[in-house]
């Protein structure tokens, strides 16, 4: 998949064990609105929220018109994305003539990278060799794939664990390859994700609406430190190694009761980018140095904020006060703009080594920059920073 092709996750075992929880015990996010409805409304904005979808022309952003629709491995290898009666189709062509075609079933990522496409058969999902690559706009081969058309790279239920909020596994992989009920996915990252399987909270507070403390539903906000960061580690966490079947983590669980523990001090210089952002983290000195900071204080989880480095700089400065010694030397008389973006500094875009795809036009593979979240100094970034804003002052109005 997009951002888990290599997929930051790994099972252990192929648990023969069905998955625990039941989809009836989920109430959907559109029963969420009801009480909750700006916070639903802003949710659904999120790459969280729209990270998984049915596939269909909505949601898919690449094109399938002619010129636009195709990604040549060589003069004679080509796939080219079709709408055909039956559906959309990735179609795998040799000099000319239809190989093997295959549809577009889930659509996987939220188009901010990218997005990747699975495919049913039967009750197995495999994922499909096209990527659409958002950075270029184009469509892609998909990272860690050969340089040949492949249709066989089998899913998992991990892999679904951090793409959807709710799959129902049938068959745990005795048979070649984990099995899936196709009428009990809920798509998307959603409420209930984070805040747990709603169905017996809607009925209560649909009967009881004078009762406001939230009854049979996690409120993140009221678990511990250790538990809003386990929360955010199940898909944020890197290559977790699971205990028990997929799906059974619920919000405010220990990591390591459904994984196997990595106790090892994490080392930012062998992390990627992309998939362990809690491992980079947690090897920053702002977290060391903290009894409180997790993921929450810098990133509401509601709203799509993708990109403000406004809104997470000054929840940079909630820390980093005049008074506690800790305010940047380099903002002092600077002008608004650099008092504003601490996040290109400490926090630089740095390219994935995971997410990297091969475009018909580039020798090399093109890799997605991604906001590092080892908070530290870099001086490179720093510098670019002071030098651009040094170039936005000389060309201000005297």
């Amino acid at each position: 998949m997009f951002g888990a092709t290599r997929c930051s996750h790994t099972d252990s075992r192929s648990s023969s064990e069905p998955t625990k929880k039941i989809v009836s015990e989920f109430a959907g996010s559109a029963s969420c609105s009801g009480c909750h409805a700006a916070v639903a409304r802003e949710h659904a904005q999120t790459a969280h929220f729209q990270t998984s979808h049915p596939a269909d022309k909505e949601h898919i952003l690449g094109k399938f018109t002619a010129g636009e629709n195709k990604y040549a491995y060589n003069q004679s290898v080509v796939v080219a994305m079709e709408e055909r009666d039956s559906g959309l189709y990735q179609v795998e062509y040799f000099a000319g003539v239809e190989k093997k075609a295959r549809r577009f079933d889930i659509v996987i990522g939220s188009g901010v990278m990218g997005q990747s496409f699975l495919n049913w058969r039967a009750d197995k999902l495999f994922q499909l060799p096209i990527t659409y690559f958002s950075a270029a706009g184009q469509w892609s081969n998909s990272p860690g794939f050969p340089d040949k058309v492949v249709f066989n790279r089998v899913i998992t239920s991990r892999c679904l664990e951090c793409h959807t909020t709710f799959a129902s596994v049938t068959d745990g992989g005795k048979n070649g390859g984990e099995m899936f009920d196709k009428r009990s996915i809920i798509y998307g990252v959603d409420c209930e994700k984070c805040h747990g399987p709603a169905k017996l909270h809607v009925k209560y507070q649909t009967e009881n609406p004078s009762d406001s403390n939230g009854r049979y539903v996690v409120n993140p906000a009221r678990l511990s430190r250790q538990q809003n960061l386990d929360l955010c580690a199940l898909c944020h966490g890197g290559r977790l190694q699971k205990k028990t079947p997929s799906f059974s983590f619920v919000a405010g669980n220990k990591l390591a009761d459904h994984f196997l523990e990595d106790t090892a001090r994490p080392n930012p210089a062998a992390i990627d980018v992309h998939g362990n952002q809690y491992g980079l983290l947690r090897a920053s000195k702002c977290f060391t140095m903290s009894e409180t900071l997790n993921c929450g204080s810098c990133h509401n989880s509601h709203k799509n904020e993708r990109g403000n480095t406004a809104i997470f700089s000054k929840r940079c400065v909630n820390c980093h006060q005049p008074e506690h010694g800790k305010l940047c030397n380099f903002i002092k008389g600077k002008a608004t703009t650099l008092k504003e973006n601490c996040i290109d500094c400490h926090m630089p875009l740095q390219p994935s080594k995971a997410i990297a795809v091969f475009l018909p036009d580039k020798p090399l593979p093109v890799a997605a920059n991604i906001r590092s979240h080892f908070i530290s100094v870099y001086l490179d970034a720093t510098n670019n920073v002071l030098n651009d804003e040094k170039n936005r002052s000389a060309s201000r109005p005297k």
